[in-house]
């Protein structure tokens, strides 16, 4: 085959205060940078999507055009997704394939369109036309739409989150592709869609029912030969088609419906399991201290509503004041977005003294910067190869990066928005992770791959913050009309919420 490939990676959070720009995407932030042609290919090395399709795709002609991912955060400027939404188009315009296969998201909203994914999808089908081939590969917090599923052959989303299974993903897209290029058949599909939104902290494939459920889904994929998916969705998106979906492709159309329904009514019958209870930020330290005192690895507690890889501008500071309030010992955080404590920390130098008003920047109301007399410990200029399970082998730059400790709290800062879900990114700030007796990072879930080996115990603590995580508590006013809000929650109605 002669294949197109790109990708477009963006998570939005409709309610976040922060948009994603063109130069979002030239930086990548937590993604790898912006690449085009031959560039993208090296990213076979990396644990993304796109890196095991082009491994498991060596044997055809790659034709790479775009390759752009930026943290999550607010609505895609209308300017970025046309630049790079247009880029591929023109592309597939240009050239004479058998198939596009596309390493995307499925949860993008941009400022002019509620559907990026299916928009993109639309834009494709319309120029090459019913014959090509179109493959995507879908994150597992993919919000898929009708446009999406009709106007691709093919979307295969993630089964892990912690995402550790992303090349993977790529790899059986790869296989799809091949399977319908090889019969010359396009498959059936049917989608079923959940009537209640799910927390993000309850779709971790290390916990129940998470686990279960992917277990299932592959057990009924092997024993019936239907391609299944389930993305949980993104519950950060005020638009209609937010929402968990089930969806799946095989060449007999009553096996497909059969299948997919059996995993839908298991899934509509324990709806109360994906309920997740969260913890105040002193409950949260308090605990972390109790459990410290007689453990020999970390307790790590998820600041889940600063999480930066949903929205969070990964700068507040409740939990930090909570650290301080409990007088904790021996307690790390990271990382905090502060590029101009961070400019502030090197223009004085290891070992000074420095009064500043740190983080507070997100405008979340019940968060404020902490004024404050910090000691600069640690100073680099924040260059960062993941080494973890997420991301494995991606180079990563935070900028100028500084360890600023306060009584024996240390607060790992950096430049660039990075969520903390590698170990590594608290060494770049000169601290040793595994020597802590309490970590606090900037995450939900994706921290887990790397640090649930080295923890004690993991907590998770709601502080004031842009990602709110319980669907329940936020403003929504788009959602399909009769939606739970929460598993087992109230049903959205237009004009009443």
């Amino acid at each position: 085959m002669r294949i197109l490939i790109a990708g477009f990676q963006h998570e939005t959070n409709t309610f976040a205060p922060s948009p994603a720009s063109y130069d979002n995407f030239v930086r990548g932030e937590g993604f790898p940078a912006m690449r085009r042609g031959a560039d993208m290919l090296a990213m076979r090395e990396v644990n993304i999507p796109i890196g095991g399709f082009i491994n498991a795709m060596s044997g055809h002609e790659l034709v790479p055009v775009i390759w752009a991912g930026a943290t999550p955060s607010a609505h895609v400027t209308q300017d970025a997704y046309e630049r790079i939404a247009g880029e591929i188009v023109a592309a597939a315009q240009a050239e004479t394939v058998d198939a596009i296969y596309l390493d995307l998201h499925g949860a993008m909203v941009a400022q002019h369109i509620d559907d990026g994914e299916g928009e993109l999808l639309a834009r494709l089908r319309q120029v090459v036309g019913p014959d090509v081939l179109i493959v995507a590969s879908l994150d597992l917090h993919a919000n898929v739409t009708a446009q999406m599923l009709a106007n691709a052959d093919g979307l295969i989303a993630f089964r892990t989150y912690p995402h550790v299974d992303m090349a993977a993903t790529g790899e059986r897209a790869a296989a799809f592709l091949n399977d319908c290029f090889n019969s010359g058949i396009k498959p059936h599909h049917v989608a079923r869609r959940l009537p209640f939104l799910i927390p993000i902290n309850a779709m971790c494939t290390l916990l129940e029912p998470a686990r279960d459920t992917y277990q299932q889904l592959e057990h009924m994929e092997r024993s019936s030969g239907v391609a299944l998916s389930f993305a949980p969705g993104f519950p950060a998106a005020d638009f209609p088609e937010c929402g968990p979906v089930i969806w799946g492709y095989g060449k007999d159309a009553a096996v497909v419906e059969r299948t997919v329904d059996s995993l839908y009514q298991e899934l509509l019958a324990r709806e109360n399991a994906w309920r997740v209870e969260f913890m105040t930020p002193d409950a949260a330290v308090l605990e972390a201290q109790r459990i410290a005192q007689h453990a020999s690895r970390p307790v790590v507690i998820a600041d889940t509503q600063d999480n930066p890889g949903a929205g969070g501008d990964s700068n507040t500071t409740g939990m930090l004041r909570a650290l301080i309030r409990c007088k904790a010992q021996g307690a790390a955080l990271g990382l905090l977005f502060d590029p101009a404590a961070a400019a502030l920390a090197h223009q004085s130098g290891v070992g000074s003294d420095i009064t500043l008003a740190l983080g507070g920047q997100s405008g979340t109301p019940g968060d404020e910067p902490l004024h404050a007399t910090f000691h600069v410990e640690y100073l680099a200029d924040g260059s960062c190869r993941l080494d973890g399970p997420m991301m494995n082998g991606m180079q990563v730059e935070l900028g100028p990066v500084a360890c600023l400790r306060i009584d024996d709290i240390r607060i790992a800062v950096s430049s660039v928005k990075v969520a903390m879900q590698d170990r590594n990114l608290y060494r770049a700030a000169g601290i040793a992770p595994e020597q802590m007796k309490i970590l606090v990072n900037k995450s939900s879930v994706h921290f887990r791959a790397d640090f649930q080996p080295i923890a004690e115990s993991v907590l998770v603590a709601k502080s004031p913050g842009p990602f709110v995580a319980d669907s329940a508590d936020l403003p929504w006013t788009r959602l399909a009309d009769g939606i739970r809000m929460s598993p087992g929650g109230k049903p959205f109605k237009a004009g009443l919420n």
